[in-house]
């Protein structure tokens, strides 16, 4: 699909037309809407005589003049009820309602989804990113019907074209793009996704992209390094383990000679049977997007690159599969990590948190700046929190605002949840120094952040529990399956840590 921002003089006669309006007054004074003849304005206006102009209400309409020509109508709702999940939300409908039509291209207004407090670069980029995600479908493996998949090959935007806005669309295009290749890679199936899999996506985004460097340590220079737990989690599978290793540094943070990195980790189970403690046939059906987090970090980056932040950043991503088997980690094993700490394992299906430990440990001798890890690791946070926003921990309380402030403007939205020290007494193991699994029914997201806060040292960290956002859910206009979480809010940290 092409976006392109075009001005208001420039727009196609013959153009479909996106009109969203929060009332009759304001839809005839639109701009697009006297850009029609006299004629098609007054068929309009009769049409719409009853229009309510809710965010429920829209129609597709034909005018008189040009048949061929479609005018969607979105109401808006209250102009004071107004916020970004709506503006998303209207923009993914509008790309639905044009599939759904069959129409190949439409103009819009970029003034009709403006935010208070948000700049026109903002909404503009915001825009693009949100017609990407909702443009995506997941059809590789499915028969392709007779008149085909609807296609839109062209999206124009109304806005005052300047180098600025240029600039935010291209950021937006960018952004969207790399959230979408981060669903794609996280909806393959588990059959084909496997480490050296997810290994060779990172490895391609370095061939192609030269300020991305890539460097993946196999199974050999995993033990060597002595990450037990990654050698412990995947030794019940034939895929041997991956340890993926990505960095961007940009010619300013390497002038610079930037000494403390930004660092993404991101889990990278890539099928999840839960091991011995095997997963219920509802649990493990969606377990191959169990890597969805190390998707999330290896496209961050590639956006990252692509948008040349002024920053250094690394990524790192434990890739493993999760397997029954005669060789599997058991239930009642100790599992000694890069940082020396051993793990007691209570339950082989707390497998992230295992992996991430020791990825957790080999990003401290980067000295970070900020450590921040994604993960799909409890169900227990869905629980909590439904399936419109990711769980946020931090070690320093202002990392808490400032998380919750990113996702608020990204729209990867997380809240945040308590990390006291109290809940260490839930993980201290019997035999080991920390168990996977905690002695109670209750707060299993926590308890899952807090064996975590065991593995990152005195760094500044955050740990995002993406599992309540791996997937779409009805209502978002998105295409079933994987939804990218994480890579806008990682993309967003990095822009103001430059």
């Amino acid at each position: 699909m092409n976006i392109s921002l075009v001005n208001n003089k420039s727009v196609s006669p013959t153009a479909n037309l996106i009109i969203a309006a929060y009332s009759r007054k304001e839809f005839l004074l639109h701009p697009l809407f006297k850009s029609l003849t006299m004629t098609d304005r007054a068929y309009l206006e009769s049409a719409l005589a009853d229009f309510k102009w809710s965010d429920k209400d829209s129609g597709v309409f034909n005018l008189p003049s040009q048949p061929q020509r479609k005018i969607i109508i979105l109401g808006l709702g209250e102009k004071n009820k107004w916020h970004k999940r709506k503006m998303f939300l209207t923009i993914r409908k509008v790309v639905s309602m044009l599939k759904n039509h069959r129409l190949a291209g439409a103009t819009i207004n970029s003034a009709d989804f403006f935010i208070k407090a948000t700049s026109p670069t903002e909404t503009l980029s915001l825009i693009a990113q949100n017609i990407l995600l909702a443009d995506f479908t997941f059809n590789d493996y499915k028969e392709k019907p007779k008149n085909g998949w609807p296609e839109i090959k062209e999206i124009s935007i109304v806005g005052r074209p300047s180098k600025q806005l240029q600039r935010a669309l291209d950021e937006g295009i960018i952004i969207g793009q790399a959230t979408n290749d981060c669903r794609y890679l996280s909806n393959m199936p588990g059959g084909l996704m496997t480490p050296q899999k997810l290994a060779q996506e990172a490895i391609n985004i370095g061939k192609t992209i030269k300020a991305v460097k890539v460097n993946v340590l196999h199974e050999k220079e995993i033990k060597k390094l002595g990450m037990g737990g990654v050698i412990g989690v995947s030794q019940g599978s034939i895929e041997k383990p991956e340890f993926i290793i990505m960095e961007y540094s940009s010619a300013k943070a390497r002038k610079n000679n930037r000494e403390h990195p930004l660092i993404f980790v991101g889990k990278g189970v890539t099928f999840d049977t839960g091991g011995l403690n095997l997963k219920s046939t509802n649990g493990i059906y969606e377990m191959h997007m169990d890597m969805s987090g190390g998707a999330a970090v290896i496209h961050a980056i590639e956006a990252i690159a692509k948008l040349k932040l002024p920053i250094r950043v690394i990524g790192i991503i434990p890739a493993v599969e999760n397997m029954p088997s005669g060789s599997s980690y058991h239930p009642g094993d100790l599992l000694k990590t890069i940082t020396g700490k051993t793990i007691e394992v209570l339950n082989t299906d707390a497998e992230g948190r295992i992996i991430l430990a020791d990825a957790l440990g080999y990003a401290q001798k980067y000295k970070p700046s900020l450590m921040i890890d994604l993960a799909t690791l409890t169900g227990a946070v869905v629980v909590a929190l439904g399936q419109r926003m990711s769980g946020l921990f931090a070690n320093q309380t202002n990392l808490l605002k400032l998380g919750q402030n990113i996702g608020d403007r990204t729209g990867d939205f997380v809240w945040p949840l308590p990390l006291w020290d109290e809940y260490e007494e839930e993980i201290r193991g019997t035999f080991g120094d920390v168990a996977n699994d905690h002695k109670t029914n209750y707060g299993g997201a926590i308890i899952g952040a807090i064996f975590l806060k065991q593995f990152v040292g005195n760094f500044p960290w955050m740990h995002l529990d993406i599992s309540p956002t791996m997937t779409t859910i009805d209502g978002q206009f998105l295409a079933k399956g994987a939804a990218g979480a994480g890579v806008r809010f990682l993309v967003e940290i990095a822009r103001g840590h430059g």
